[in-house]
C-alpha cells in the first residue's frame, strides 16, 4: 500500500517544523565555518609548530578520516535511538574537543581533537539530513535542504573572513572559542524539538559490522593520503580486501549496519558517485588557494580571507533557490549536471595558475565553483534522499555524508601525494625557492581533479529518471 509519507503516516506542526530547521541550520553552519577557518589559520600553525606544508593538511586530514570512519555507525544509531539524540551527542563533541584545542600545547593534541570534531560532524550532518527528510514534506523537501545548504555555506563564506581577521589580530587558538556561540543556538533549538521522527529500538547495533568497516575505512584513507609510498600502497589493498569482507558480511547479516540493498535504486547509486566526483575534484581548493594567495601572493589573511569569500558567499545566496527549483522541475538531472560543469571549468582553470598571482583570474575561479556547487549540492542530496523509501533513509544520509566525506578525502590524497611526489623534503612555502614546485603541485593535482569532474558529469547525467515515490511508507 501507498501513501504519502508526511500526509498520512506522520504529521508535524508548522512550529515543530520551524524549530526543527532552525537547529539543524545551526549544526550545519557550525561545522563548516571551523574547517575554512582553519585553512587560514595554516601558516600560524606552520610558524607555531615548524611542521611544513605536507603536515599542515593532516589538520583537515584527520578531520575527514574520523568523520568517514563515524558516519556508519552514526547513521544506523541515529536509526536506533533518534536523530535528535545523535544531534546533540555530535554538538557537545564538537564544543569540548573545541575547547582542548584552544589551550593544546602540542601539534599532535590539535590533531587529535580534530579527530573528535569530526565524528561530532558526522554525527550532526547525519542526524540532520535525515531529520529535515522526515520532518518536511516532498513538496517542501528540497527547500528545507536548500536551507540547510545555504547555511553550509553561509559558514564557508564567513570562516575565510573572521579567520583572516582573527588569525591577523589575535592568536589562531581563538577560532576554537567562535564557534561556542552557534554551538550553543544548534543545541538549545535541537532540545526544544519535542519530536522524535525516529526511534526504532527493534534494530540493533552491528558492533562486528562496526569494527570490520572501520577498520577497513582506516587502512584505505591513511594509505591513500601517504601516497605515494609502498607501504601506503599496502595499507590500501588490505584495507580495500577488508572491505570486500565487509560488504559480504552485511549482505548476509540481519541487522546490517549498512543495508547494501539500498544501492539496487538507480538514481541513488549515481547521484552518490556524481556526489563523490564533485567534493573529490574541489575540496582542495580551498586548501591550495589559501595557500597561495598568502605566500606567492603575500597576501595577509584577512585579505586572502576576503577573496575566498567569493566562493561560499554565492553558494549561500543561491542554494535555497536552488533547492526550492528542485522541487518543481520535472527532469532532476539538468541543475546537478549543470552545476557540475561550471565546477569543472572552475578546476581546469586552477591549472594555469602563475608564480605571479592574478587575483582576478582567482576571483572568476572562484565564481565558477560558487555556481557550481550551489547549482549541485541541495538538488542532489534531495534527489539521493527522495530516491529511497522512509525505512532506508538512514542509510541514505549515512550515505550522503559517507561520500561526500570521502571524496573531501580523496581530494586532500590527491594534494598530499602530488606534495610529497614534487616537493618531497622541500615543503616549507617560507622559502620563495620552492614556490615554483608548487606551481607544479597544483598544476598536477588539478588535472587529476579535472578528469574526476568530467566522470561527475557523465554520471550525473545518465542517473536515470526513475524517481520513486519519494514518501511511500515502509
Amino acid at each position: 500500500m501507498r501513501c504519502r509519507f508526511m500526509d498520512a503516516c506522520v504529521r508535524y506542526t508548522p512550529a515543530a517544523m520551524i524549530i526543527a530547521l532552525i537547529g539543524c541550520c545551526a549544526g550545519a553552519f557550525l561545522m563548516p565555518l571551523l574547517s575554512t577557518m582553519m585553512n587560514l589559520a595554516l601558516p600560524s600553525i606552520d610558524a607555531e609548530f615548524d611542521v611544513g606544508s605536507k603536515a599542515l593538511a593532516l589538520v583537515n586530514i584527520t578531520f575527514l578520516i574520523a568523520s568517514v570512519i563515524t558516519i556508519v555507525p552514526v547513521a544506523r544509531l541515529s536509526d536506533i535511538y533518534g536523530r535528535k539524540r545523535i544531534f546533540v551527542i555530535g554538538i557537545i563533541m564538537t564544543v569540548i574537543s573545541g575547547v582542548i584545542a584552544f589551550f593544546t600545547p602540542s601539534y599532535e593534541i590539535l590533531l587529535a581533537m580534530r579527530v573528535i570534531m569530526g565524528s561530532g560532524s558526522a554525527a550532526i550532518t547525519v542526524s540532520s539530513i535525515a531529520l529535515l527528510t522526515e520532518v518536511y514534506p516532498f513538496a517542501r523537501r528540497g527547500w528545507a535542504i536548500g536551507m540547510q545548504s545555504t547555511f553550509v555555506y553561509l559558514g564557508i563564506a564567513i570562516g575565510p573572513t573572521l579567520g583572516g581577521f582573527i588569525c591577523e589580530f589575535m592568536p589562531w587558538r581563538n577560532l576554537f572559542l567562535f564557534i561556542m556561540p552557534f554551538a550553543a543556538v544548534a543545541l538549545i533549538f535541537m532540545l526544544k524539538f519535542k519530536e522524535e521522527p525516529v526511534q526504532d529500538t527493534k534494530r540493533r547495533m552491528d558492533y562486528k559490522g562496526s569494527l570490520v568497516y572501520g577498520v577497513s575505512i582506516s587502512l584505505t584513507m591513511f594509505g591513500a593520503v601517504n601516497l605515494p609510498n609502498v607501504w601506503a600502497i599496502c595499507m590500501i589493498a588490505v584495507g580495500l580486501m577488508i572491505l570486500v569482507v565487509f560488504v559480504m558480511m552485511m549482505r548476509r547479516s540481519e541487522q546490517p549496519i549498512l543495508d547494501v540493498r539500498v544501492f539496487r535504486f538507480k538514481v541513488f547509486t549515481r547521484a552518490c558517485v556524481a556526489a563523490f566526483m564533485n567534493y573529490g575534484a574541489s575540496y582542495s581548493v580551498a586548501f591550495f588557494l589559501a595557500l597561495y594567495l598568502q605566500h606567492l601572493g603575500e597576501l595577509s589573511p584577512l585579505r586572502a580571507g576576503a577573496i575566498l569569500f567569493i566562493q561560499p558567499a554565492i553558494q549561500a545566496a543561491l542554494s535555497a533557490l536552488s533547492g526550492s527549483y528542485s522541487d518543481r522541475i520535472a527532469d532532476k538531472r539538468i541543475l546537478p549536471t549543470v552545476g557540475m560543469m561550471l565546477i569543472a571549468v572552475g578546476v581546469f582553470m586552477i591549472i594555469f595558475l602563475q608564480l605571479q598571482p592574478n587575483f582576478y583570474y582567482v576571483a572568476v575561479i572562484l565564481v565558477l565553483l560558487g555556481l557550481g556547487y550551489a547549482l549541485f549540492a541541495a538538488p542532489n542530496t534531495n534527489a539521493v534522499m527522495s530516491s529511497v523509501p522512509p525505512k532506508n533513509r538512514g542509510e541514505a544520509s549515512g550515505m550522503i555524508s559517507f561520500v561526500r566525506q570521502v571524496g573531501m578525502l580523496t581530494s586532500m590524497g590527491v594534494a598530499t601525494c602530488a606534495i610529497a611526489m614534487i616537493m618531497g623534503s622541500k615543503d616549507s612555502l617560507f622559502d620563495p625557492a620552492n614556490w615554483p614546485l608548487f606551481i607544479e603541485v597544483i598544476k598536477i593535482a588539478f588535472t587529476i581533479c579535472f578528469g574526476m569532474c568530467v566522470v561527475g558529469i557523465i554520471t550525473s547525467w545518465f542517473r536515470g529518471k526513475d524517481q520513486r515515490d519519494p514518501d511511500e511508507c515502509p
